[in-house]
């Protein structure tokens, strides 16, 4: 069994915040449990008591990685519960619990903050933060490029036993059917106490060629959207997290993204507002332009507070202009780091483009001329419009 993603005493604070805001009426639990598998919901024990019932029910999600479609529970109650109260300081409780749980439960890494001690982000005042209107028809255009990915794990060259369940996450194209993800989506697997299960190379190919990409995913209803199987694992490295795959023939053409080849920076007076478009948890596609800002760049990382979720993983981090400029690939623990005048314990953080393709040239050198290629084809097209 996989480690609970809740300590008892996070379990015992989410119960009392869900008893005092009347989360543990009984006529509550459908709505807290839609959208999980009823034979998983109808088998869970009940109680005689509400706030025992709560509790209960939380103890037994919390030990539940995932279910037989790839959800997991106690993810969906927290979003629920999230969505069904107003008081601002119990809805956030319940959305850092899920920020908790749907990091492990993608696999996202933890790594140790870099941050000097002290340092803060300057507050925006008296800066014009409109852009051109045709952002909105531009990140359309940008959003077609992007998709969610779902990787299932091998083991011996055979789906792992006793149960392959899929892991989630985003993908978009640098060149023409040529995917960009994060390294640990394809690897497809969870830490458990802190380790992380070797995978053979010739397994992460399985999963990279069995993973089945989806792109206009943009409704839960929407039975029309494609799904592209992966042909090949072209180009990857676990430290800097990224991965490439060759995705098969015969899907309709589409667009890609355009790339930065230097790396971003960033200064305190100007702040850098940067878009992501994403499956976070695998749902519909969502972009995140609020609370975007940058925090720090260095060569290697770009840092910011722009909202993702678990399944965020592998989205491409834009500029204003939808330019990637960075890999998403998790949260980092900051300390006395504030934004909008409130202290916070994480920033998000990317790899740096510019580090990613410089692997890619000094490894991977074919799988570089094809992208430098495609990115030649954008300017000259870009150049022929503005003519």
């Amino acid at each position: 069994m996989s480690d609970p993603y809740l300590s008892h005493e996070e379990i015992q604070k989410l119960t009392a915040t869900a008893l005092e805001q009347g989360l543990a009426n009984p006529m509550m639990r459908n709505l807290l449990f839609a959208g999980i598998l009823p034979r998983y919901y109808g088998a869970l024990p009940m109680l005689p008591a509400p706030g025992p019932q709560v509790q209960s029910d939380l103890n037994e999600m919390n030990r539940v990685e995932r279910l037989i479609d790839g959800s997991v529970p106690l993810a969906l109650w927290l979003r629920n519960a999230a969505d069904q109260v107003t008081d601002a300081a119990a809805r956030d409780a319940f959305l850092g619990a899920l920020d908790r749980v749907a990091r492990d439960a993608s696999g996202e890494p933890d790594v140790a903050p870099r941050v000097p001690a002290g340092e803060t982000k300057e507050e925006i005042v008296f800066r014009d933060d409109t852009v051109p209107f045709a952002f909105l028809g531009d990140g359309a255009l940008a959003g077609a490029s992007v998709g969610r990915i779902k990787v299932l794990p091998y083991q011996g060259g055979a789906l792992l036993q006793p149960l392959a369940l899929p892991h989630n996450g985003t993908g978009w194209l640098i060149a023409p059917g040529l995917l960009v993800t994060n390294h640990h989506v394809v690897y497809a697997r969870k830490r458990t106490a802190g380790a992380r299960e070797v995978v053979a190379e010739a397994d992460l190919r399985l999963q990279a060629t069995g993973s089945r990409t989806r792109f206009d995913y943009l409704t839960e209803d929407d039975p029309d959207a494609q799904e592209v199987p992966g042909a090949d694992l072209l180009a990857w490295d676990e430290e800097l997290d990224y991965a490439m795959l060759r995705l098969a023939d015969g899907a309709p053409p589409r667009t890609y993204l355009r790339v930065a080849t230097e790396p971003l920076t960033v200064t305190k007076d100007l702040p850098m507002a940067v878009n992501i478009i994403q499956h976070p948890g695998g749902e519909p596609k969502r972009i995140a332009l609020r609370n975007n800002l940058v925090f720090e760049a260095d060569e290697h990382d770009v840092r910011y507070f722009t909202d993702t979720r678990g399944g965020s993983s592998g989205s491409p981090v834009m500029t204003d202009d939808w330019t990637v400029v960075a890999l998403h690939r998790g949260t980092r623990r900051v300390s006395d780091v504030s934004f909008q005048g409130k202290s916070t314990a994480f920033v998000n953080v990317g790899t740096q483009l510019s580090a990613v393709l410089g692997h890619v040239r000094d490894h991977f050198p074919a799988v570089h001329a094809e992208i430098t290629a495609a990115q030649a084809a954008l300017d000259r097209q870009r150049q022929t419009q503005e003519v």
